[in-house]
């Protein structure tokens, strides 16, 4: 089965580059799901981008601002795709407490197999920003992602604004970090 890789274009009417950056996603050769965000007609998304368009959003991650071609379209969905994590594949398991946070080593790695954009802050929580262009499409993400966390058994913080949603993952039992966590982030980026 192919994936259908979740791509936003922020674009503007009669821009040169972002009539470009629309054919080279289309050449790629990629099976995308394709947004076209016009950010002239929103004040938040003009002020955020400015005259830096066009810029293009995989899987909710900025990859590309003014300039890409078919093949390093291609070449970053093909390297997101091998460093999806299997993490997305595991069940978060319920901490009892009485274990011990996650540190060195053993965090580094899994931060690094997480990767897309989450940030390990201070050793004790993750934490990710996902960019939407208007409120309903972030409250729309803010329920799935609390569907996941009811199945999952493990509930992170989320913080629901215009365009934006910031999803910030700990296992309170312990006050730090688990397995769990990282799992719950990897499922989290598959929506």
């Amino acid at each position: 089965m192919t994936q259908i890789i979740k791509t936003t274009l922020y674009t503007r009417q009669n821009c040169p580059l972002c009539e470009k950056a629309r054919r080279a996603i289309r050449e790629s050769g990629v099976e995308v799901a394709l947004e076209e965000v016009d950010v002239d007609l929103d004040l938040d998304l003009l002020r955020r981008f400015t005259n830096d368009v066009p810029v293009v959003y995989v899987e909710g991650v900025e990859a590309f601002r003014h300039r890409v071609d078919p093949a390093a379209f291609a070449a970053y969905v093909r390297e997101r795709k091998s460093h999806m994590s299997s993490l997305a594949n595991e069940k978060c398991i319920p901490c009892r407490g009485g274990v011990p946070p996650l540190k060195g080593e053993e965090l580094r790695s899994l931060a690094e197999e997480l990767g897309n954009g989450w940030q390990v802050i201070e050793e004790h929580h993750l934490e990710k920003t996902f960019p939407f262009p208007d409120f309903a499409q972030a409250l729309a993400f803010t329920n799935r992602v609390g569907a996941v966390a009811e199945e999952e058994g493990h509930h992170p913080d989320i913080y629901l604004a215009w365009g934006k949603v910031r999803v910030t993952i700990w296992t309170h039992k312990i006050d730090g970090l688990t397995r769990s966590d990282f799992i719950l982030a990897a499922k989290v980026d598959k929506l």
